[in-house]
C-alpha cells in the first residue's frame, strides 16, 4: 500500500492547521491580516528544504497539488450560475477592467525593460523569460506561476517554478502587509470613513475566526442526501469537467504531434496554460446544465467553498515546493523584480485608482491592491476589513468585470513564452514581440484612463492618494 501522497497530504493539512492556531493567537499575524496559509507556508517552506530530503520526501508532489488545484479553483468559479439580481455599476466594472489591463501592462512591460538591461551590461546568460515571474506571481498567482513557468524549465530556465513561486509568496506578503499599511495611512489621512474604520475589529477579521453569534449560514443543499450528497454532486462536476478538459488537450497535442518538433513545443506551452482550457469546458458544461433546466441543482457558495479549499491549499503547497537554492541563484534579478512590483502596486496603483473611480474610491483600490498582489481572496480579505458584508457594489463589480479582463487579457497569456522562445531560439526578435505587445496594453489603458477618469486623470499629480467626496 502507497501512502506517500496522503503522507504530504497530511503534512500540508498540519501545516495549514497551525498557521491557523497561530493567527488566531499571534497579534502581530493578526495586525497585519497574514493568511493562515501563508503563515503554514513557510513551516512547509522550511521542512521540505531541510527536513524533508533526510526522510525520503521530496515537493515534487507538492507542485503537481498546485498545477491540479488551480484548474479546479477555475472550473470551480466558470461553474457558478449567474447571479440575476446582483447591484452592479457600469462605470465601476469600465474602470475595473481598466485598471487591471493596466496593472497587467505595467507589471509585464517593466520588468522586461529591466531584465533586458540586466542582459545587456552584467548578466547576458540571464533567461529572460524571468521578467514576467512578476506578473505571473503577483497579478496571477502561484498557481499560474508554476504552471505557466514548467515549461521553462526544459527550456533552460533551471529553477523556473521556485522562482515563480517564490515570487508569488512575495507577492502575498507585499497584499498582506502593504494592503493594512495601507488602510492605517487612509484612516489616519481621512481617506476611510470613521464608521468603515471602526468595522476593523468586528466579525473575527484579526482573528481569522468568526464569533458564534456572527456565524451565518452557508451553502445550501442541492440534493437528496440518500442519493448523493450535495457537496459530492459539485465536486464530481468539477472532477468531470476537468477530466473533459484533459481530454480535449490530449486530443489537441495528437493533433499537433503531426507538426513535428514545433508543434510539440507549442503543446508544452499550452499544458502550462491548462486552466483556460478547463475554463473553457466549465463554460461549456454550464451552459448544458442551464439548458437542461438544471441550474438549480448548483449552489454557488458550494462552489465558491470548493474554490475557497483549492486556492488555500494551492498557496500553501506553492510555498512548500520552492527551492531556496534555486531561488538564491536568482537573487539580483529577483529583487530587481520585487522593487518594481512593490512600486507599481503600492504607488501608482493607489495614484491612478484614487482618480479613475467615480465612488468608492478607497475600498475598489484596495481589491484592486489585493488582487494585483496576491489572488481574489486577499482583495476579497483587505475589502471585508471595511466592507464587511459586502454592502457596496465594490466586489460585485470586480466579480463582473474579473470575467472581461480574462478574455482581454489573453493575447498576453498566449505569448507568455515569446521571450523563452528568444532564448532557446538565439533570436531576440521574440523578447521584443512580447515587449511591444505589452506596451500597445499599456498604451491603450492610458488612453482609456483618460477618457474615463475626464478632468481627474492628472488632477493634482503630487498629490499620493486623490480624495474625492462620494
Amino acid at each position: 500500500m502507497n501512502f506517500t501522497y496522503m503522507i504530504h497530504a497530511g503534512i500540508v493539512a498540519i501545516a495549514l492547521l497551525l498557521g491557523t492556531f497561530l493567527r488566531s493567537h499571534v497579534r502581530v499575524l493578526q495586525k497585519y491580516l497574514i493568511p493562515s496559509s501563508i503563515i503554514g507556508g513557510a513551516f512547509l517552506l522550511l521542512f521540505y528544504n531541510y527536513a524533508a530530503p533526510h526522510m525520503g520526501l521530496d515537493s515534487s508532489f507538492l507542485g503537481d497539488l498546485v498545477y491540479h488545484l488551480l484548474n479546479v479553483s477555475f472550473i470551480a468559479m466558470a461553474l457558478r450560475i449567474p447571479e440575476k439580481d446582483g447591484k452592479k455599476s457600469r462605470r465601476g466594472v469600465g474602470a475595473n477592467v481598466i485598471g487591471v489591463v493596466a496593472q497587467y501592462g505595467l507589471q509585464c512591460l517593466l520588468p522586461l525593460l529591466a531584465i533586458a538591461i540586466l542582459i545587456g551590461t552584467i548578466m547576458p546568460d540571464l533567461f529572460p523569460a524571468i521578467a514576467l515571474t512578476l506578473p505571473l506571481g503577483f497579478e496571477l498567482g502561484p498557481g499560474q506561476a508554476y504552471s505557466m513557468t514548467l515549461p521553462w524549465i526544459e527550456m533552460g530556465f533551471d529553477g523556473a517554478t521556485s522562482v515563480g513561486l517564490a515570487m508569488a509568496a512575495i507577492g502575498f506578503i507585499v497584499g498582506s502587509v502593504g494592503g493594512v499599511i495601507l488602510i492605517n495611512i487612509g484612516i489616519r489621512k481621512g481617506w476611510v470613513s470613521q464608521e468603515d474604520a471602526a468595522k476593523l475589529e468586528k466579525g473575527g477579521v484579526r482573528s481569522g475566526f468568526i464569533p458564534r453569534q456572527l456565524q451565518k449560514e452557508g451553502a445550501r443543499n442541492t440534493t437528496e442526501g440518500e442519493s448523493i450528497d450535495s457537496f459530492t454532486y459539485h465536486l464530481a462536476l468539477i472532477l468531470g469537467t476537468y477530466l473533459l478538459s484533459y481530454c480535449l488537450l490530449s486530443l489537441l497535442g495528437m493533433l499537433l504531434h503531426l507538426a513535428g518538433p514545433l508543434g510539440d513545443s507549442l503543446m508544452t506551452s499550452l499544458w502550462g496554460i491548462n486552466f483556460v482550457f478547463s475554463m473553457f469546458c466549465a463554460n461549456i458544461v454550464r451552459m448544458i446544465i442551464i439548458k437542461a433546466g438544471a441550474a438549480h441543482t448548483i449552489d454557488n457558495m458550494t462552489m465558491n467553498r470548493i474554490n475557497g479549499l483549492s486556492v488555500d491549499f494551492t498557496v500553501i503547497a506553492s510555498l512548500g515546493s520552492i527551492s531556496i537554492a534555486a531561488v538564491a541563484s536568482y537573487w539580483l534579478p529577483v529583487l530587481i523584480l520585487v522593487i518594481i512590483g512593490i512600486f507599481i502596486t503600492c504607488l501608482i496603483l493607489p495614484w491612478y485608482c484614487s482618480r479613475l473611480y467615480d465612488d468608492h474610491q478607497f475600498k475598489r483600490m484596495i481589491l484592486l491592491f489585493g488582487t494585483a498582489t496576491g489572488t481574489l481572496p486577499t482583495g476579497l480579505s483587505l475589502l471585508r476589513v471595511l466592507d464587511p458584508d459586502f454592502e457596496t457594489p465594490v466586489a460585485t463589480d470586480y466579480v463582473y468585470s474579473s470575467g472581461i479582463v480574462f478574455f482581454v487579457v489573453i493575447p498576453i497569456i498566449l505569448c507568455v513564452n515569446l521571450p523563452a522562445l528568444s532564448y532557446t531560439t538565439g533570436n531576440p526578435m521574440f523578447f521584443w514581440m512580447m515587449t511591444g505587445l505589452c506596451a500597445i496594453y499599456l498604451l491603450g489603458c492610458i488612453i482609456a484612463y483618460k477618457v474615463f477618469a475626464r478632468k481627474r486623470a492628472f488632477a493634482s499629480p503630487s498629490q499620493f492618494f486623490y480624495r474625492e467626496e462620494n
